[in-house]
């Protein structure tokens, strides 16, 4: 299950919308809660080509999980989607 955007940039990251990321991120959602856990989130690490997909998850949910329930929710997948800009090779386009 890669990830399917429009382009890729100059430097190689894949770009795709705030939606796109999303949509992307509801394939992981095991449980179908609408919450990407840590697992889920390594599952989306490891398949986007990411190293280390247990260590980055880990970091990711405690980097972006704003009220400590160990899942990222609607609320904070803007905080998620600046996370993978910086540690998975994405581009975000806020359109």
């Amino acid at each position: 299950m890669a990830i399917k955007t429009r382009s890729y940039s100059v430097d190689g990251k894949r770009v795709m919308t705030i939606d796109e990321f999303k949509r992307w991120l509801k394939k992981f959602d095991e449980d179908k809660d609408g919450k990407i856990s840590r697992d889920e989130l390594a599952d989306a690490v490891r398949v986007s080509g990411g190293w280390f997909a247990r260590r980055k998850s880990k970091y990711g949910i405690r980097s972006v999980d704003g009220n400590g329930n160990g899942l990222v929710d609607d609320n904070e997948i803007k905080n998620l989607a600046d996370f993978a800009e910086k540690h998975l090779n994405v581009r975000i386009l806020h359109l």
